[in-house]
C-alpha cells in the first residue's frame, strides 16, 4: 500500500468542555495522521475521548485548539455551514443507529447526500443503484426500514455513505446493534470496501471488531495510549 498522501493530520489537538462551572477536557493534546486507503481502528474505553475525536475527524465539530487538515483544506476554524458543506463531500457516515428516514425507501435513502450537489434525479438514482449494487441490497432496494433486517439496514447505511465516493468512510460502532453473524457480514463489507480503495475508520469499544483493521488507535483520558499496525488482521471469507 502506498503511503503517500496524508487524508487525515490531526496536530496538538483539544477539546474542553464547560459543564456546569467544570472544565471537561475530553482531548488534550493529540495528533495522528492517516494515509489514503488505510484502515484504521480507533479504540478507547468510555471516557477515553475516542466518541470527541470521531466528532472532530468527521467534522461534527471543531477542536478548542489545534489543527486538522482534512485532505489537504483546514478545517479546524470552519464555521457551521463550511463543516457541513466539507462534511458531505469527503465523509461517508455509518452509525449503530442506522440513522436511516423511515417513511424513505432503501433507494431514497441512498440517494440523500446527493441532493445537495445538485445532480438530477436520474443521476442521483443511477449513483444510488450502483451503490446498493456494491453492497449486495439491489433487490431491496423498494423496502422501507421498517421492511429490513439490521444488517440489510446497515448496508444500506453503508450505501449512503459510499453514494458520494467520500475520501473517508467514518463508521462508528457500526455492530453494535448486530448480532454475530451479521456483524461478520458487515465487517466483510468494510474488507471489501477498503480493498477498494476506501480510507476506513472504524470507532468501536469491541477489540474484537477493531482487529479486522489494519491499525489499531487506542485512547485513554483524552491521549493517544498506542498507535499500531495490526500485521495480522481478522479476515472473515
Amino acid at each position: 500500500m502506498a503511503k503517500d498522501k496524508k487524508i487525515i493530520e490531526i496536530s496538538n489537538i483539544t477539546k474542553i468542555y464547560q459543564v456546569g462551572t467544570q472544565e471537561v477536557r475530553a482531548l488534550n493534546g493529540v495528533s495522528l495522521n492517516i494515509f489514503q486507503n488505510e484502515y484504521v481502528a480507533i479504540m478507547g474505553p468510555s471516557g477515553s475521548g475516542k466518541s470527541t475525536l470521531m466528532n472532530l475527524l468527521g467534522c461534527l465539530d471543531s477542536p478548542t485548539n489545534g489543527t486538522y487538515i482534512l485532505n489537504g483544506t483546514d478545517v479546524s476554524q470552519m464555521e457551521d455551514n463550511e463543516l457541513a458543506e466539507i462534511r458531505n463531500k469527503e465523509i461517508g457516515f455509518v452509525f449503530q443507529s442506522f440513522n436511516l428516514l423511515p417513511r424513505y425507501n432503501a433507494l431514497e435513502n441512498v440517494a440523500l447526500p446527493l441532493i445537495y450537489s445538485g445532480l438530477p434525479k436520474a443521476r442521483r438514482e443511477e449513483k444510488a443503484v450502483a451503490a446498493l449494487t456494491s453492497v449486495d441490497l439491489l433487490n431491496r432496494m423498494e423496502h422501507k426500514p421498517n421492511e429490513l433486517s439490521g444488517g440489510q439496514k446497515q448496508r444500506v447505511a453503508l450505501a449512503r455513505a459510499l453514494v458520494n465516493n467520500p475520501s473517508i468512510i467514518l463508521a462508528d460502532e457500526p455492530t453494535g446493534n448486530l448480532d454475530s453473524k451479521t456483524s461478520i457480514d458487515i465487517m466483510n463489507l468494510f474488507e471489501e470496501i477498503h480493498a477498494k480503495g476506501n480510507t476506513v475508520i472504524v470507532v468501536t469499544h469491541e477489540e474484537e471488531i477493531a482487529l479486522h483493521a489494519h491499525r489499531v488507535v487506542r485512547l485513554r483520558d483524552g491521549l493517544i495510549e498506542s498507535d499500531e499496525v495490526n500485521t495480522n488482521p481478522i479476515r472473515v471469507k
